[in-house]
């Protein structure tokens, strides 16, 4: 499904307000992104959007769970997922968002999982309050949220950092392998002036190193 807009400098919550409005047809009335913590452990997980907003809590309880994770992301587990939480165990801590989720009246989740190196990915949750008939409902969503996911990726990034234009150039030829003199024949200015632009992404990435910049830049939906 492809949104008639072009979100081009449009918020996070502008994307989701309207990507929502566009599924409620197929029974989606809310949806959840999760990303990795870029100084936190492979399990570690935060919420970078949800809407509606009043599901914050019930979002955090999913990022804060172990529930597909590391573990569900080593094995050949698939990148699209269809559950029906009513039907799924929660006697055990991991269960807590499965209640809450069922507490605000939704039964079914689909979820995109978008790979990221060192076994991290971002997750797009989108839940529905009725059960699903088939696989191919499900389907049908997670082609709209591969649709989408570009232009909601580079709002989700800016959302959390900001760089500049030559500090992302930098960092994306970093990215790509080659050196700060290789960099500047391409940026066609001098070596001293890649390594500053490379040295304000660092510092704002919190990283001391360019390997540890570009890694934390890609967690982060940066590159």
């Amino acid at each position: 499904m492809t949104l008639p807009v072009n979100f081009d400098s449009v918020s996070v919550d502008a994307i989701l307000t309207d990507w929502v409005a566009a599924l409620s047809e197929q029974g989606v009335e809310a949806v959840v992104v999760l990303g990795p913590i870029p100084t936190g452990g492979r399990d570690d997980r935060e919420v970078l959007a949800v809407h509606p907003p009043r599901l914050l809590g019930p979002a955090q309880a999913l990022a804060e769970s172990r529930d597909f994770g590391a573990s569900w992301r080593d094995s050949d587990a698939p990148l699209v997922a269809w559950q029906e939480i009513s039907k799924s165990a929660f006697a055990d801590q991991t269960g807590r968002w499965r209640r809450l989720w069922l507490a605000h009246g939704y039964q079914t989740l689909v979820r995109v999982a978008f790979t990221l190196p060192a076994g991290r990915a971002f997750e797009c949750f989108l839940f529905s309050p009725r059960a699903f008939a088939d696989r191919a409902e499900a389907a049908a969503l997670a082609w709209s949220a591969f649709n989408i996911w570009p232009m909601l990726k580079r709002a989700v990034a800016e959302q959390r950092l900001s760089l500049s234009r030559r500090e992302q150039e930098s960092l994306n030829l970093a990215f790509e392998g080659l050196t700060a003199r290789e960099t500047a024949v391409l940026m066609e200015c001098a070596e001293r002036t890649v390594n500053y632009h490379l040295g304000n992404a660092m510092a704002k990435l919190k990283t001391d190193n360019k390997l540890a910049a570009v890694q934390r830049a890609c967690w982060m939906g940066l590159i």
